[in-house]
């Protein structure tokens, strides 16, 4: 397999191997937008800004008259936006070609990272490949699995074909599991190289158990609380989640569901499940409560690319039952550090919850070890991996080729 370091270049790239960056890193969201992508790519920027790089955030204004802090910690450019149909709390970028070819070319980055394939990222892929600019992408979110969702399923192919064309004009395109290089690149996407995510573990951890928070919910102490944690859409599978609660009522009516998020699915799903706690969308300290404050966490979605809910349950102490797909399938023993159910196998999946919601022992035992799972995805290897990738690429500039980077294996507990 062929390699971004050409032989004879070996010693340069070696040379450089320390100098900082210049990085215009380009996402049509960041906090304080909540969804994964603009949370995990906010630990990249941060983490990639404390390891010494010159970083230039592009993104979305993401309310009118937004302007960038005086005090902000690197440069941040704003472009135009427009909220998401049936999403009004996020926004996607409007193309920006133009205004990314004059600000490249008054100051040229050494690499341009591109976190989304909307108008914006198009954009500035455009600009940067005119430019002669080294590109990153990174494949985040099945804006293609997510049209069987939404009635469009005719659409599936065509979105699939852009999403294809877009990344094949980057030199790399990231992916987070093993599991999706692979299908990604049996649909011909090119040049793909495994980043994973982490998880912080300082923030969720099981000690941040609250009795008060319980009895909120309308639980004492024995009694058992089943959570999940995401968008309320119908991309997240809620029914298969539903169907598992009203399994385990039957044999423990005392049992509570609480939904943390907000969506296009809330008043259906609250229609659907009125006994459920709907405790809406959840921010640090107060998200890692909810998380510790839980018995058990299932999560039916089979549309994400990581699912980073998966790994900060675990990092909470909590038994994860999820489909083997994305980070479950990469972090999950079954039985030893949580539970997984075949794609797509609903009756599997109520099944394996009611097994869970039995057996409290099982369940303290699991919850152990998924902590210790939790604490070797530490964010400081994965950033390091990351710049990895993004000095190949800038190396790589005239000989675009495969990355080959060491496989960086995960262990499980």
């Amino acid at each position: 397999m062929n390699t971004l370091t050409p032989a004879g270049n070996r010693l340069d790239v070696e040379h450089a191997a320390h100098r900082s960056l210049r990085i215009a890193v380009v996402t049509e969201t960041y906090p304080p937008e909540v969804n994964g992508v603009a949370l995990t790519m906010a630990r990249v920027v941060e983490g990639l800004h404390r390891r010494g790089h010159d970083l230039q955030l592009i993104r979305p204004r993401q309310q009118a008259g937004e302007t960038v802090a005086a005090r902000a910690r690197f440069e941040q450019v704003l472009v135009g936006g427009l909220p998401i149909p049936r999403y009004p709390n996020l926004r996607m970028g409007l193309p920006a070609g133009r205004a990314l070819t004059r600000l490249w070319q008054a100051q040229r980055p050494d690499v341009v990272h591109i976190a989304t394939e909307g108008p914006l990222g198009w954009s500035a892929l455009q600009a940067a490949r005119a430019l002669g600019l080294p590109v990153s992408s990174d494949f985040r979110t099945n804006f293609d699995a997510y049209s069987q969702h939404y009635g469009i399923g005719c659409l599936m192919r065509p979105i699939r074909g852009y999403l294809r064309a877009f990344h094949n004009r980057t030199t790399c395109t990231m992916v987070p599991t093993e599991g999706l290089r692979r299908e990604l690149e049996a649909a011909g996407f090119e040049r793909l190289n495994v980043v994973t995510r982490g998880v912080d573990t300082r923030l969720f951890m099981p000690h941040r158990r609250s009795q008060a928070l319980r009895e909120q919910w309308g639980a004492g102490p024995e009694d058992l609380v089943v959570m999940c944690v995401g968008r309320l859409a119908a991309e997240k599978n809620l029914g298969v989640l539903l169907s598992a609660h009203e399994a385990i009522r039957q044999i423990d009516p005392n049992a509570r569901l609480v939904m943390v998020g907000d969506g296009p699915q809330r008043a259906e799903l609250q229609a659907r499940c009125p006994q459920a706690v709907f405790a809406g969308q959840r921010r640090g300290d107060d998200l890692a409560a909810h998380y510790a404050s839980a018995d058990l966490f299932l999560f039916p979605s089979l549309t994400e690319t990581f699912g980073n809910v998966t790994a900060e349950a675990m990092a909470s102490g909590l038994p994860v039952l999820a489909f083997a797909y994305a980070a479950a399938a990469q972090l999950i023993r079954h039985g030893i550090n949580g539970a997984l159910a075949p794609v797509d196998d609903t009756a599997a999946f109520v099944r394996a919850a009611v097994e869970l919601a039995a057996d409290a022992a099982q369940r303290r035992d699991i919850g152990l070890q998924a902590r210790k799972t939790a604490e070797t995805l530490d964010w400081d290897s994965i950033v390091a991996r990351f710049e990895g990738v993004l000095r190949q690429v800038m190396h790589s500039a005239d000989a675009p080729a495969t990355i080959t980077l060491p496989a960086r294996r995960h262990p499980v507990a």
